[in-house]
């Protein structure tokens, strides 16, 4: 099915999609990969405060390339999802609602996602120059000194994406393996 989110993604709306929905979305999301999400999580330890609302917000672990003039960003390609597991489960708890990257996610995510009434998206890896034609504002709002893995808060528009794992905890990776799988 096709469907449309803006941003803020609420629960109901994550409930409302199907693993193999192709969604576009419209509004703020952010931008985190692996050593963002490693700082936050030790700010989350010492007690101190995420520099950026995780409740109700989606994650896009991206490190973008520098922009070209007249350009926000440059390419905005995925990052493989599987590196951000370890920390995953215990922002899910906090309250983020999704999450887009590409590749398949652990058991922990999956159990968190189901918990938690989340949902993860994927985003075409190798497509990151046509991605960023979406994005129509990038700002970095936290941990500048990362350089490419700091955290930017991205106005996007239509950015298109797939459901994989749903908040009822249904995987495409492993759907779509059992359909098309022939047996010979």
């Amino acid at each position: 099915m096709n469907r449309e989110i803006k941003t803020p993604l609420t629960k109901e709306m994550a409930k409302e999609l199907r693993a193999g929905d192709y969604v576009t979305i419209t509004g703020t999301i952010y931008t985190a990969r692996d050593a963002a999400h490693k700082r936050m999580i030790e700010a989350l330890n010492a007690g101190e405060k995420l520099p950026i609302e995780i409740d109700g917000n989606i994650l896009y672990y991206m490190g973008p390339s520098p922009a070209r003039e007249g350009r926000p960003i440059g390419s905005a390609g995925p990052t493989t999802a599987s590196r951000m597991d370890k920390y995953a489960p215990r922002l899910l708890d906090l309250g983020l609602i999704g999450m887009i990257a590409k590749g398949k996610r652990n058991e922990a995510v999956k159990e968190a996602i189901m918990r938690n009434g989340a949902v993860y998206f994927a985003a075409v890896g190798g497509a990151g120059a046509l991605l960023s034609q979406r994005i129509k504002k990038a700002e970095v709002v936290a941990y500048d000194d990362l350089g490419a893995e700091a955290i930017r808060r991205l106005e996007v528009e239509n950015f298109p994406v797939i459901v994989v794992m749903d908040s009822e905890g249904n995987n495409l990776y492993e759907t779509a393996v059992k359909e098309y799988c022939s047996e010979e």
